[in-house]
């Protein structure tokens, strides 16, 4: 009876540790397409109300939820104390140190702090077009993690049941 009760336990607890793998894969997703979204709203205020960044960063900050108000908050006090500071400077710093919690990807961190590089350029047109540009790779990024993550939530969900059941028979 104890044998029959650890066997259950075992595949329960398997299945569960690949159902876990596939919700960590789609809270990453999600992550991504938040940043997308953000970052539009950003490019939206720039656009339609030609704000400065420091008040374009606070009405975004309004809008959206934690850790990611923090980021724009410290943006907008940054930015508009610069201090002979560079935006790339600033943008990259507040990237790193706000965002470090959400574990992105090396890659997607690096584009991301890439952003500010064009986002504070005088150049509006420049700007907007980077911008863009940026937009458009990353829903790109977001639509090929999309794919993979259908394919990886199932292999783990299989990886699971499987692993416990090979604990199960070599318990057994």
């Amino acid at each position: 009876m104890q044998k029959l009760i650890g066997c259950i336990l075992i595949l329960l607890s398997t299945t569960a540790g690949g159902f876990l793998y596939g919700v960590e894969q789609q809270q990453y997703l999600e992550k991504l397409m938040y940043i997308r979204h953000i970052l539009e709203l950003i490019q939206g205020e720039i656009e339609y109300s030609g704000a400065p960044l420091f008040e374009v960063f606070g009405k975004t900050a309004n809008r959206v939820q934690e850790p990611y108000r923090s980021w724009m908050l410290d943006l907008k006090r940054r930015v508009e104390a610069r201090g002979g500071q560079s935006f790339r400077g600033i943008w990259e710093a507040c990237t790193e140190t706000k965002l470090k919690e959400l574990h992105l990807k090396s890659r997607h961190m690096r584009e991301l702090s890439e952003v500010g590089m064009y986002l504070g350029q005088m150049d509006v047109r420049t700007g907007r077009t980077s911008m863009q540009m940026y937009l458009e790779n990353l829903g790109a990024e977001i639509e090929e993690t999309r794919q993979e993550i259908t394919a990886k939530k199932r292999i783990g969900n299989w990886l699971g049941v499987m692993s416990g059941l090979f604990l199960v028979i070599v318990l057994f």
